[in-house]
């Protein structure tokens, strides 16, 4: 079964750094990343675990949690997470699954379901599409996906952004354009009258298109 934006999140149980947990209960009533990595001790995972450690405090103000995978037993884990501290300067904090048989790997779609053995002997480029980004709300659906090429490093300042965007939408009725950031002009949703929007935006908006109405960011 494939997955697609607005499906609810794929329970799971599983082993971690922080020990077991159920995935539905640890999200709580909070945003979640979950983060996925097709094999310890790599090199460009290294740097994205490091620097996700670094913006954890960004996460945390927006009601978000972090968490990792990686195909490979959570004791490599914890050895792995000692040279993440070394070569990138921050410590992980939040859990890191460990994927041994590869259930969440298949259960999020990034490897086959019919796929044989488990992480022993398999190597990052077998488990090359464990490189996805799945952001999921408070009510356990998920609101973005994304899969990237073992050799591209994912900017995870995009993560922070678009999860601006995605909260600042759920409250108010606007969408954010192209290369939005915090604090720009959004756009006035079209299920929005003109009507309705003087009641909402009384010190008015800026017509581009009958469709294309900018509108400072509410607050």
């Amino acid at each position: 079964m494939s997955l697609r934006i607005n499906d609810v999140a794929p329970d799971f149980n599983a082993d971690t750094t922080h020990g077991k947990l159920n995935f539905h209960d640890w999200i709580g009533n909070q945003w979640a990343v979950l983060f996925s990595h097709p094999k310890d001790f790599t090199p460009v995972c290294t740097t994205e675990l490091g620097y996700m450690a670094g913006l954890e405090d960004e996460f945390a103000k927006r009601n978000c949690k972090i968490i990792g995978l990686s195909i490979d037993p959570v004791d490599n884990h914890s050895e792995w997470l000692k040279d993440i501290e070394e070569t990138q300067g921050h410590t992980v904090n939040y859990p890191l699954i460990g994927d041994v048989d590869l259930a969440i790997a298949k259960l999020y779609n990034m490897l086959p379901a019919d796929e044989e053995g488990n992480s022993q002997g398999r190597t990052a480029a077998n488990n090359a599409t464990v490189r996805s980004v799945f952001v999921i709300g408070p009510d356990k659906k998920i609101k973005l996906m994304l899969t990237y090429p073992m050799t591209t490093g994912r900017n995870f300042d995009e993560i922070l952004r678009v999860l601006d965007s995605m909260q600042l939408t759920a409250q108010h009725k606007v969408a954010t354009p192209a290369n939005w950031q915090k604090g720009d002009d959004v756009i006035i949703v079209p299920t929005v009258s003109d009507d309705e929007a003087r009641q909402k935006y009384p010190k008015g908006w800026k017509t581009v298109k009958p469709y294309l109405r900018f509108v400072e960011q509410p607050q």
